[in-house]
């Protein structure tokens, strides 16, 4: 028989694990959960089971998928979700139902985010997912959205710190969280303790279709990076009296973090082990992002850690992101390629007292 293998989260750290035979393949049928994230530019499924022999809540991750789809392609200009871009989409789904049949999932959490809760045509879109597919999506709320994040990148943050602004870029819209995980950790919850939050209908879709994206002048991007400062004021006023100490830090999750980490470290090909969980200096970002700014259309598209279908979007990102720095400045950040699925997967354990 063939080794299969699969990643654990056991405290916040992925692990690479190797099992041999049927005994492998029965064991990942036992309580299998699912969580798809349909964003404005990727649908992602991530498909796992609970760990129950160790004292941290973990999960074994038994199948993945992510494809680029686009479905928010012309959106803010259109109003509604074109049938390219839902054609893409369905596509897409039907592989992750596939997945999802061929791993006996038992329980599953399919939610649609801000491509379809701007679209006019966005609920008509979830009717032909289900008659096409027979996956039943939820439209989540920004609150859901937001709160889902945290989840699943809270085992990340600093428990030292007094707080953490976590910040998560979509391609429709982005999440910032404040959260106090110390405080957290005190009362002995997992998810950190969410003290405000916000979601800005700015991504990376919206601001390189409104900016541009292939070619990005330094006229265009502070253009973005002031639109952000713009949009988080309000945030920013209503945070400004959290307490905050030598530990706070910046923790991202989004292919814009990411993608800055696999360039940071000049890997050959993108490597999640090495990203998740990474901390990166205020100079190594402004190093990466300097160095993407340098660079033409076609060269980030050669890049093995962005490629053809982010190139055009990655400034948008980085513009995202130096918004965010620049209203809370901070000499670290911690990078998450974790999110929304792993949020939803703990949730439904935990549900189930899957850890009990």
């Amino acid at each position: 028989m063939g080794a299969t293998e699969a990643e654990s989260f056991v405290g916040g750290t992925a692990v690479r694990l190797t099992r041999r035979g049927d005994a492998a393949s029965n064991e990942a049928r036992k309580g299998v959960y699912a969580a798809l994230d349909l964003g404005t530019n990727n649908c992602r499924l991530l498909v796992a089971r609970p760990i129950r022999d160790t004292g941290a809540e973990s999960f074994r991750i038994v199948d993945a998928f992510s494809r680029i789809v686009r479905l928010g392609e012309g959106l803010a200009q259109s109003g509604r979700l074109s049938e390219a871009a839902i054609i893409r989409t369905i596509d897409a789904l039907l592989v992750c139902r596939d997945k999802m049949a061929a791993r006996d999932v038992a329980r599953a959490r399919l939610i649609a985010t801000e491509a379809c809760r701007a679209a006019e045509n966005g609920a008509e879109f979830v009717a032909r997912v289900r008659a096409q597919t027979g996956l039943e999506l939820e439209i989540i709320s920004r609150e859901t959205e937001a709160r889902l994040a945290a989840a699943g990148c809270a085992a990340l943050a600093d428990t030292a710190a007094k707080s953490v602004l976590l910040f998560d870029i979509g391609g429709g819209s982005s999440e910032i969280v404040w959260l106090s995980p110390g405080r957290a950790a005190k009362d002995g919850q997992s998810d950190g303790q969410v003290r405000h939050w916000t979601s800005l209908q700015l991504g990376v879709v919206t601001l390189a279709e409104k900016f541009g994206g292939a070619e990005v002048s330094f006229k265009q991007f502070t253009a973005m990076t002031e639109l952000v400062v713009s949009e988080l004021q309000h945030f920013h006023a209503r945070s400004s009296k959290e307490e905050r100490c030598g530990r706070f830090h910046l923790l991202g999750t989004s292919g814009t973090v990411t993608t800055l980490a696999g360039v940071h470290l000049n890997l050959a090909r993108y490597d999640r082990r090495r990203v998740d969980g990474l901390w990166m200096s205020h100079a190594e970002i402004d190093t990466v992002m300097n160095r993407l700014r340098g660079m033409s259309y076609s060269e980030r598209a050669r890049n093995a850690c962005i490629g053809p279908d982010r190139a055009d979007l990655v400034l948008a990102g980085c513009a995202i992101l130096e918004g965010i720095r620049r209203c809370f400045p901070s000499e670290r950040i911690r990078i998450a390629d974790r999110g929304l699925r792993e949020g939803m997967l703990l949730e439904l354990m935990r549900a189930d007292k899957s850890f009990a």
